[in-house]
């Protein structure tokens, strides 16, 4: 199968590249090779035998010609994490939105009719919650005054009783949060709309917060275990943001790159599918204390320090219950955190200018 891979060359892009070139599969790489993402003058990195393409998605000519002979397409390239502030929003709906669109009307009129897509967990908000008296409930945005105070947890929005956090399903709600989400979302809802209008077969794998080696460096748009990691090696101690009892899911990057390449072998083989969404985590909740604590411990570094700062875009608990991956396409993750960790205290990083795009 020749697969188009754009965001081909970052850091989950890349995996997936390696992934399905060792499952026999050709991979055609589209990728702006932008310096902030890549990390000095743009070079095409070497990755087996994959094709190269340097451009943009949103550039149509370009996508054009790197359609041809496709079967399939991975679509990784997209900005990533919360940013500064709102004054990027622009920059992130003209990457994930309008690329997104660009990919699709192009693949539309070539008849590429397979898609993978890069999803987030970011579009739930908010993870599952039960109330002791009114069950599954959905707490709105917290309040800056609690956050000030330093009361972090999430209340129930009708009797203001502590809540339980549990996993999140794709039935849920969405309910984005920050301007990245929200862009996340909407690559789906394009999604869904090309696959009916098309008769194309797409599937969105819902990213919960993947780590590994060749993570970005020092950017505020990279992740929480890449900003740990670059303290680490300054000898520095991780800085945990509110009381470091947030839960997350971490993956490990490999097993996103395998979900990625069942997905991509479910979708071609589908014929008319439609789009469905599926969680792609680890499946074993973790707090974002725990994992400082994790590559502290494996680096020799300093201890963390809780902080209790915060970012009003944050969410206080997600984690994926990604069965559904599991039974219906027979993915399962095979890193463990422990071991995923200890190996990504010391592994290389990738370095970055100030504005880091691409997966």
């Amino acid at each position: 199968m020749r697969v188009l891979v754009t965001g081909g060359a970052g850091f989950i892009g890349s995996e997936i590249v390696r992934t399905l070139a060792s499952a026999g599969h050709h991979a055609v790489v589209l990728d702006a090779l932008l310096p902030s993402v890549h990390g000095g003058p743009p070079a095409v990195p070497e990755d087996g035998d994959a094709e190269r393409i340097v451009a943009d998605v949103r550039d149509r000519e370009a996508v054009d010609g790197a359609l041809r002979g496709i079967d399939a397409v991975c679509h990784q390239a997209a900005m990533v994490g919360l940013g500064n502030d709102f004054a990027d929003a622009p920059e992130y709906v003209g990457c994930n939105d309008l690329g997104t669109a660009v990919l699709l009307a192009a693949m539309a009129g070539a008849g590429v009719r397979s898609l993978v897509l890069a999803g987030s967990m970011v579009v739930y908000g908010e993870g599952r919650y039960d109330c002791p008296r009114h069950g599954t409930v959905r707490p709105g945005p917290r309040a800056v005054a609690d956050l000030d105070a330093g009361r972090f947890e999430p209340r129930c929005p009708h009797c203001g009783a502590e809540l339980a956090p549990g996993l999140v399903a794709e039935e849920a709600p969405t309910d984005p949060r920050n301007v990245y989400a929200a862009t996340k979302l909407a690559q789906e809802h394009l999604t869904a709309s090309w696959a009916r209008a098309t008769g194309g077969s797409a599937v969105s794998l819902r990213y919960h917060n993947v780590y590994g080696p060749g993570m970005p460096r020092d950017t505020p748009y990279a992740g929480v275990a890449s900003f740990f990691r670059s303290a680490l090696a300054r000898g520095e101690a991780p800085q945990v943001f509110e009381d470091g009892r947030q839960r997350r899911d971490f993956v490990h990057v490999r097993d996103v790159a395998a979900a990625n390449a069942v997905a991509l072998e479910a979708v071609a083989g589908r014929g008319p599918g439609g789009f469905a969404a599926y969680n792609t985590g680890s499946g074993q909740p973790r707090t974002i204390g725990e994992m400082a604590s994790a590559l502290a411990a494996a680096s020799g570094g300093p201890a963390p320090e809780i902080t209790g700062a915060y970012r009003l875009g944050d969410v206080r608990h997600v984690t994926a219950d990604s069965r559904r991956l599991r039974d219906e396409l027979g993915w399962k993750p095979r890193e463990g955190f422990a071991e995923g960790m200890a190996e990504f205290a010391t592994a290389p990083l990738r370095e970055t200018g100030p504005r880091a795009q691409g997966h």
